[in-house]
C-alpha cells in the first residue's frame, strides 16, 4: 500500500500554526474504536510524521481526536468551564489507497475540516 495520512491544526482566530496539541488516532469499525497512534503537533502545526505512515496504512473508517482544550486555556482565547471546544472529534473514510490530508482549522468558537493535499 501507498496510501498514508497526515494533518495539521491551525489556529484562526490568531492565524498560526497551533503548536503543541496532542492528537488521538483511532480505527473505527463497527460500534469499537481502537487507538491506533497518538502525536503532537509541531511549532508548524504538523506532527513531525504521518500520523499514519504507509505500513500501518489500511482503508476504512477513522477518528482524529484532537485535544484543542489545553491549547485554547494557554493561548488565553477560552476560560470558560466547560470549554465550547474540548476535544474535536473528526470521523472520516478512507476508500482509496492514497495520501489523505485531514487538518483542523480551529478557533475557541468554531472549527471546520476539508480533504486537503
Amino acid at each position: 500500500m501507498t496510501g498514508f495520512l497526515t494533518t495539521h491544526v491551525l489556529d484562526t482566530a490568531r492565524g498560526c500554526p497551533a503548536h503543541g496539541i496532542e492528537i488521538w488516532l483511532y480505527r473505527v469499525s463497527g460500534d469499537t474504536n481502537e487507538k491506533i497512534a497518538e502525536a503532537v503537533t509541531n511549532a508548524d502545526g504538523r506532527t513531525d510524521a504521518p500520523i499514519l505512515p504507509e505500513a500501518k496504512f489500511k482503508l476504512g473508517t477513522y477518528e482524529l481526536i484532537f485535544h484543542a482544550g489545553d491549547y485554547l486555556r494557554a493561548t488565553g482565547q477560552a476560560t470558560e468551564d466547560p470549554l465550547f471546544l474540548d476535544q474535536v472529534p473528526i470521523r472520516f473514510g478512507m476508500s482509496e489507497d492514497t495520501h489523505y490530508h485531514v487538518p483542523l482549522l480551529l478557533s475557541p468558537y468554531g472549527m471546520s475540516t476539508y480533504r486537503g493535499s
